[in-house]
């Protein structure tokens, strides 16, 4: 059963909050799964709703296996609906009011080594017809930019040059990456091959048979070369962007650049891949300082 006033609501995260389809879907789904544990049947009970009621959601998601920060999305969701019911006055008091998460637990985001990225062992995984040359490109891209998978795949056309990448990020926000002369050339070389197959597409990477991409395949393609350079247990396209993040601050780049590169809101949401260049400063001084060697 459908929540009450779903299809306004999902109209109100798409046209006033500018939340993506797939966002709109996990709300509605987290939404849909409160209700259904509610047992809320008409529309009068959402009146009754309680913070009583969503502790004891809370408790029923965590003995089900959901981790802290899946109970705090859902409850996120839980959160922007009922604040909508009471701007809207369908509600007099919003029952989230008093609702408080279980603390998220800290987790160091996931990314390859350096010398796992080294071109010698990467430039030997791609072939070089139209899909090989494609895939190379795609892999290059989401390392050498940061770009989320999203945002690879709307990548428009014109967007992208031999220089720099125009990138439209969450909330619509755009942002301008640079790129180095060995992409741009890669780039010059994957249009040729995409000319072949007279395209008419507006997005920048497109199947062989000239249909634009879909996320799937990206993660499929991500997480097939990934597992030939890495033993990491998760290989995904966002693997990549940590991956970025964490050599980028390896190397000297300072959090505020960092942070305009991967498209951050907040400075906050960047100092997290501190932990990571701090791991890696903290090996270097143990390898290179005369009083740092471990005896």
């Amino acid at each position: 059963m459908a929540p009450f006033f779903m299809h306004d609501f999902l109209n109100y995260l798409s046209t006033e909050r500018r939340f993506s389809e797939h966002t709109c879907l996990a709300y509605k789904k987290d939404i849909e799964q409160f209700i259904e544990f509610s047992g809320v049947i008409q529309q009068s009970e959402l009146l009754e709703v309680e913070a009583k009621l969503i502790r004891g959601w809370i408790v029923d998601l965590i003995d089900n296996g959901y981790v802290n920060r899946s109970v705090n999305r859902k409850l996120s969701s839980l959160r922007t609906y009922f604040g909508w019911l009471a701007k809207t006055g369908t509600i007099d008091t919003n029952p989230m009011q008093s609702i408080k998460g279980p603390k998220a637990e800290k987790r160091l985001p996931s990314f390859a080594q350096q010398q796992e990225f080294k071109e010698s062992k990467t430039k030997v995984l791609f072939g070089e017809d139209f899909d090989g040359v494609r895939d190379k490109l795609m892999f290059e891209v989401l390392y050498q930019t940061g770009i989320r998978s999203s945002e690879l795949v709307n990548l428009r056309d014109v967007n992208v040059d031999k220089q720099q990448i125009k990138v439209l990020g969450k909330r619509n926000k755009e942002r301008i990456i640079p790129i180095g002369e060995q992409l741009g050339e890669l780039i010059n070389r994957y249009r040729d091959l995409r000319k072949v197959l007279l395209a008419n597409n507006d997005y920048f990477f497109v199947l062989n048979s000239g249909k634009k991409l879909y996320p799937k395949f990206v993660y499929r393609k991500i997480n097939k070369y990934l597992g030939l350079v890495t033993d990491l247990e998760k290989k995904s396209p966002h693997v990549m962007r940590h991956t970025f993040a964490t050599h980028m601050l390896n190397n000297g780049a300072g959090l505020e650049a960092l942070k305009e590169l991967l498209g951050h809101a907040s400075l906050s949401a960047t100092q997290i891949y501190t932990h990571n260049s701090f791991s890696e400063i903290t090996t270097i001084y143990s390898q290179s300082h005369p009083r740092g060697h471990k005896k």
